[in-house]
């Protein structure tokens, strides 16, 4: 079969596709035949080897030993004598970030655990689109509970798939949202239904005297101060995304004696395709659709132009690669 191959940590011009052996089932394992893969942060982690921790461990110390491919979408092929949920010719999709990866691949072999039913109404690529992104857009958009009309969110790091999610949600229950992002991708965020934008060139969102009940953040680049003063009383800010060192700063600031107690600051622990069933039914229902920036061809430019123009920075939405 064909798989994602990194030749070399760095770049994605380090990319090839290459022939591997095709895996087996065994067990509690299905096989399935990806038709659609999403790219996230953790496959541009592994590709660079970097933060060093977790990803050399993942991906081998030295020379990279793993196929990437976080979020896919295919066809359920075989499965192993224990399976009990699947059968040949099922439709599926999830994250695979807790399974060892391997989605940038014609086929993979993941516990039946690692996938859900997709509705029959999505395309592979949007079903593609959602796992990993929906499910930190859905704990981060409940982080505080279920969303109350009247409050004030904001999100950090708007334009890209999180956010492209976060805001539909948050729109289901007529939540005024604000989205903070670069200048190229404000219009589109206005389309999906934010009320309010802010370039993040031109204005701190943590200085400009206004404040949230929710704070959303993809990115996690500014000091817990800067957040608990962003946040209204009894607030809360989570963070679903950004540097590990920011993310430690983030889950200790409750040791700091000073800090304001009645807000929260949050990391958001990713619990991988627990609501995938919720957002099959928003589906279906017509409350909900997978913002897709870029369909891309599983080649070995189409892939590395695909990860360029992830790590570009520019895309709205998801980026997704049609195996």
């Amino acid at each position: 079969m064909k798989a994602l191959n990194i030749r070399k940590y760095g770049s994605p011009d380090f990319l090839e596709i290459q022939d591997v052996e095709k895996p087996k089932p065994v067990g509690d394992q299905v096989l399935i035949k990806v038709k659609a893969v999403s790219v996230n942060d953790w496959d541009c982690g592994l590709l660079h080897g970097s933060p060093f921790v977790p990803n050399r461990f993942i991906g081998g110390l030295f020379k990279p030993r793993i196929i990437m491919g976080t979020d896919i979408a295919g066809v359920v092929e075989a499965v192993g004598s224990a399976v009990s949920s699947y059968k040949p010719g099922d439709e599926v999709y999830g994250d695979l970030s807790g399974s060892g990866f391997g989605g940038f691949a014609e086929y993979v072999c993941v516990p039946e655990g690692a996938v859900k039913f997709k509705s029959p109404s999505m395309s592979f690529e949007q079903a593609a689109s959602i796992p990993h992104a929906g499910m930190l857009a859905f704990q981060g958009v409940t982080a505080g509970g279920q969303p109350k009309l009247g409050q004030k969110v904001l999100i950090n790091g708007a334009g890209g798939g999180v956010g492209s999610i976060a805001i539909q949600l948050l729109k289901l229950h007529d939540i005024e949202v604000t989205g903070v992002d670069s200048a190229a991708k404000l219009d589109a965020m206005r389309l999906w239904g934010f009320d309010h934008v802010i370039d993040y060139q031109a204005e701190d969102f943590t200085r400009n005297g206004r404040c949230y009940d929710l704070i959303i953040d993809v990115k996690t680049d500014r000091n817990p101060a800067d957040y608990e003063r962003a946040l209204n009383t009894d607030g809360i800010y989570a963070t679903v995304g950004g540097k590990v060192s920011r993310l430690l700063k983030i889950a200790l600031s409750g040791v700091r004696i000073n800090r304001a107690r009645d807000k929260k600051l949050r990391v958001i622990g990713l619990q991988a395709n627990r609501d995938l069933a919720y957002f099959n039914e928003l589906f279906e229902a017509g409350k909900f659709k997978p913002v897709i920036d870029t369909v891309f061809e599983f080649t070995t430019n189409g892939v590395r132009n695909a990860f360029h123009h992830f790590e570009a920075a520019a895309h709205k939405g998801k980026i997704v690669v049609r195996t």
